[in-house]
């Protein structure tokens, strides 16, 4: 199935779709439409899964190919550390949260109050960490409290 009307590809310009290396195109384009209620724009090679104003490309991980030679595109490994994830800012967090864990999403914490914003964090099949926040204080211009290391000196 493809929904050419929502095919990421501009007549103009730029537009940023984010690609996750995924073990299971099925599994994972389950998770993003139906737990998050992304729509399916392509269902694989690569998948491509509209969630709100954003596209998720995935596909298995593959050797390198002429327009990428040396670079191997491997699988996520999970853990306690991360360097990328992906942020997804919503209206009502305590009701995402909810719906979402009823649907079998994964969450870290409950979401917790941080002044500028409420947020929590789940993983995807793969162990891809999601941030999920609804910016409250920040809407009046409170900010969260400034890290020890990220004051000068």
């Amino acid at each position: 199935m493809t929904d050419s009307a929502q095919f990421p590809a501009p007549a103009e310009g730029i537009l940023a779709t984010l690609f996750i290396t995924v073990r299971s195109v099925a599994r994972s384009r389950d998770f993003y439409s139906r737990v998050l209620g992304g729509t399916v724009v392509v269902e694989e090679n690569p998948c491509i899964v509209k969630l709100s104003n954003t596209w998720l490309l995935m596909n298995p991980g593959g050797p390198p190919t002429p327009d990428k030679p040396g670079i191997t595109v491997v699988d996520y490994e999970p853990g306690d550390t991360t360097s990328i994830f992906l942020n997804l800012r919503v209206a009502d967090i305590h009701a995402c949260y909810e719906q979402w864990k009823a649907k079998g999403a994964q969450f870290v914490t409950p979401p917790i109050d941080r002044v500028a914003e409420i947020r929590c964090y789940l993983r995807d099949p793969d162990g891809y960490l999601i941030e999920v926040g609804q910016s409250t204080g920040l809407l009046h211009g409170e900010h969260a409290a400034k890290r020890p290391e990220d004051l000068p000196g």
